[in-house]
């Protein structure tokens, strides 16, 4: 296989106009993004395994006029410790850059024309749409319940539980036209489109820029109302939530502790800080460090920091087993991580939330939402938890 990366102006001329990574994705490609910063692709170069994916993308024969740009692949984990991923290779991959570098890079000569031409606008259609419960609400509550006296009883510091629910449509969900809605929304949050999986998530697991580190971890939550007063005020009570904080900080701790052995120095906020977006607010805390060289891949830390506590618990193992046994549904992409990796090692992970994951049809919408459960909890406020969460998704997908 081979590439070649060349700017994006070299191929929009002079009067073109930079196309949207939203609008080159479209309906039928691939998506990363946030603030305008990301990769978007069309068409299938390749799939590969995502463990061997540095190995592989460092193998193609490449030819660049960007500084900096290595050929690269997209695509996510499961929630599941050591389920197998897998990466695609777009046959047309468009990058910008926060410095303002765009470019597109070509696999096996494919041509950029329809991942460059002007986007094709969506017609307007009154959709019928129906939400239902992919399990039912007794056994969310009941786990809940299970996860939080596992927690009193001391074999558990948290556990994470969720619930599904579809939305069914009589006529098929048009990807494109949620991207836009997701942009509109949560441009600031990480925005994806993978193999069905579309959504809008504001937690970055892992960036590895070089030999820089990043990870912004979330974990404490309550709604925004819209009203600013309103607003504050419950930012303020999360602030202040010994519950929140106690759930915070279990991530903290384990999110820093995994990057630790491979960094040479690793600094965070001294305090959590609010993060809200459109439907939300979050305690967030930012952390950012050197790797020790030769350092690991964005791949590897992706692996052993995934699912952190914040979708899954502490002690892993342990809280993972109890959800496995008592939330009643199979969570498969929902929780782990997507994101994207380059032939150096460097990349873009977010946690899998805020998501919904269609059918072949797309004619139904799976969506999850959880929170974190601790000795504190109650099932009833856990459960309308989930409900100001499953907003962001709802929201972009049903339009009557």
């Amino acid at each position: 296989m081979h590439a070649v990366t060349r700017p994006l102006a070299e191929l929009i001329g002079s009067d073109g106009i930079t196309p949207d990574l939203n609008d080159v994705a479209g309906s039928d490609g691939f998506l990363f993004v946030r603030d305008g910063v990301g990769i978007a692709g069309r068409g299938i170069a390749a799939r590969i395994p995502i463990d061997e994916a540095v190995a592989w993308l460092a193998a193609i024969k490449h030819r660049t006029t960007v500084e900096g740009v290595t050929p690269r692949a997209l695509g996510s984990v499961p929630f599941r410790p050591g389920d197998e991923g897998d990466l695609v290779v777009p046959a047309v991959l468009v990058g910008k850059r926060a410095d303002g570098t765009q470019w597109v890079t070509m696999f096996d000569d494919a041509d950029p024309t329809d991942a460059l031409s002007a986007p094709v606008e969506p017609t307007p259609s009154a959709t019928n749409y129906s939400i239902g419960h992919s399990a039912p609400i007794g056994t969310y509550l009941a786990a809940v319940a299970a996860a939080r006296d596992a927690v009193r009883a001391g074999h558990l510091t948290k556990a994470v539980i969720a619930r599904p629910i579809t939305v069914t449509a009589d006529q098929p969900i048009d990807i494109g036209s949620v991207l836009r809605r997701l942009k509109a929304s949560f441009g600031s949050s990480y925005r994806y489109s993978i193999d069905g999986l579309i959504g809008a998530s504001p937690e970055l697991l892992v960036e590895v820029d070089g030999a820089v580190v990043r990870s912004h971890p979330l974990a404490g939550t309550t709604p925004r109302t819209g009203d600013p007063t309103n607003d504050a005020a419950l930012a303020l009570e999360l602030q202040a939530s010994t519950k929140n904080q106690i759930e915070h900080r279990i991530v903290i701790d384990e999110v820093h502790d995994t990057l630790l052995p491979w960094a040479s120095y690793l600094d965070w906020e001294p305090e959590p800080s609010i993060v809200s977006v459109a439907n939300v607010q979050h305690l967030g805390t930012r952390m950012e460090g050197m790797l020790s060289q030769p350092g690991p891949s964005v791949i590897e830390l992706v692996r052993a920091l995934s699912p952190t506590p914040a979708l899954g618990g502490h002690p892993r193992s342990e809280a993972i087993e109890l959800i496995e046994r008592v939330e009643g549904f199979e969570r498969g992409r929902y929780g782990g991580a997507v994101g994207w990796v380059d032939a150096a090692g460097n990349g873009t992970w977010a946690v899998t939330i805020r998501c919904a994951e269609l059918s072949d049809d797309r004619l139904v919408a799976r969506l999850v939402a959880g929170g974190g459960i601790v000795a504190e909890s109650e099932p009833l406020s856990e459960l309308a938890e989930t409900q100001a969460k499953f907003q962001a998704m709802l929201s972009a997908l049903v339009r009557p």
